[in-house]
């Protein structure tokens, strides 16, 4: 072989070796990323998806938070019992974990979820997402973010102004 072709060949092997690696990582990744189990939303967002009639609005609270005031149309089921919020300690067969077949059969339903600052909705969010739901939305900030953006709430008067004189 001829020293010529000898050097052509050498320097499109290097050529190759370096570009290669550079092509391959362009190529687009299949299966690499995982995507978001559910979504984090702002209030604004929230009310904006609830105006579709097929979404199942969830409240992961308890049942005295809920009975304090609650977003009209939503479905109590508690994450977890919180007995700073409700001194009532709810049976395990009352909770989130064990009322998952209370949620829509439909997975591809829209599921909103909130509780009262948005910590529990994104654990409830996450066990719903983990269940097999494609669409499930969580309210960042929960139901305080709600009533600070302005939206309305079923309240009982006496229970709100008790609990949270802050929020007038």
């Amino acid at each position: 072989m001829n020293k010529q072709y000898l050097s052509g060949f050498a320097a499109i092997f290097i050529a190759l070796l370096i570009i290669a690696p550079g092509i391959a990582g362009a190529a687009p990744k299949i299966g690499c990323t995982v995507p978001d189990a559910y979504q984090n939303v702002t209030a604004c967002q929230a009310k904006n998806i609830l105006e579709n009639k097929d979404v199942f609005l969830l409240d992961v609270r308890t049942p005295a938070e809920y009975n304090y005031s609650h977003i009209e149309g939503a479905t109590l089921i508690p994450l977890k019992n919180v007995p700073a919020h409700d001194p009532v300690n709810l049976s395990d067969d009352k909770l989130l974990p064990n009322r998952m077949k209370e949620l829509p059969k439909d997975k591809n339903t829209k599921i909103v979820v909130y509780c009262y600052s948005g910590k529990r909705g994104g654990i409830a969010s996450q066990m719903i997402a983990d269940a097999g739901y494609k669409r499930v939305y969580n309210i960042q900030g929960g139901l305080t973010a709600w009533v600070n953006e302005g939206y309305p709430v079923v309240i009982d008067s006496a229970k709100w102004s008790a609990n949270y004189p802050h929020y007038p």
